[in-house]
């Protein structure tokens, strides 16, 4: 049995794989800020019976409650920081700054701090997964806050994976596609290659237990966008600027 924490553990992604590592038999922290939902589960509330599953609640804009509340916690085979938002910046020559302040506080400032707690927490050899996105891969129309955290994510995993030796901690950073979530059902835009939760939690999960330091899927699609990403600007640019229209 591992034991596991996941944050972003009340819906989507987050969610499906705390139900995926509770049927595989492992103990569950699960953070978030609502767990309401999971009164519509007796998987869930079976599990919490048993103290198999551990619920954490936080806000992730309040930095003193992410120490206080992850101090408590044992150590740990697997860590997934997988909470996150999405906001789009509609008119990028009137910049909304509060919106952009919220997305990079949420998506970037807030697992410094969950590093800060987690990391003396990880068990030797223990596998900590960082959520990033494809959309770090090429830039994006209206996603100058979203892309920019998730880049900031990408390139913080890439530098901790220099800093710690793979021995001691074995760092992955995800970047999926478009998953259907209740993020992604706010989208106003096509999105290629949609895949449900439960199979993102699969490829998730399959990477970890690989130890996998780039996990992303569905393959066709962050394949495409890493190809473009590696050509030159221009052709992407290209690209882009016509899928708007």
């Amino acid at each position: 049995m591992k034991t596991v924490l996941i944050t972003g553990a009340t819906s989507g992604i987050g969610l499906s794989l705390v139900h995926a590592y509770l049927k595989q038999g492992d103990k569950v922290y699960a953070c978030g800020r609502n767990f309401s939902v999971y009164e519509e589960s007796e998987t869930l509330l079976e599990a919490r019976q048993k103290l198999q599953l551990m619920e954490v609640s936080f806000d992730l804009t309040d930095s003193q409650s992410i120490l206080t509340s992850l101090n408590d916690i044992e150590s740990l085979d697997i860590a997934i920081l997988n909470a996150g938002t999405c906001e789009y910046i509609d008119n990028a020559e009137h910049f909304d700054g509060a919106l952009f302040e919220r997305v990079i506080q949420t998506n970037v400032i807030s697992i410094g701090y969950c590093l800060q707690v987690l990391i003396p927490k990880m068990k030797y050899g223990a596998h900590l997964a960082l959520m990033g996105s494809s959309a770090s891969y090429v830039p994006f129309q209206r996603a100058e806050a979203y892309g920019a955290s998730k880049a900031a994510i990408h390139y913080l995993a890439k530098s901790l994976q220099l800093d710690i030796p793979a021995e001691r901690l074995t760092i992955s950073v995800i970047a999926p596609g478009f998953v259907k979530t209740p993020l992604t059902n706010k989208n106003d835009f096509p999105m290629p290659m949609l895949i449900e939760v439960s199979q993102a939690a699969s490829h998730i999960i399959s990477g970890i237990t690989k130890n996998k330091k780039h996990i992303h899927f569905p393959f066709p699609f962050t394949s495409f966008l890493i190809v473009m990403g590696s050509l030159p600007d221009r052709i992407w640019q290209w690209v882009a600027l016509r899928m708007k229209r």
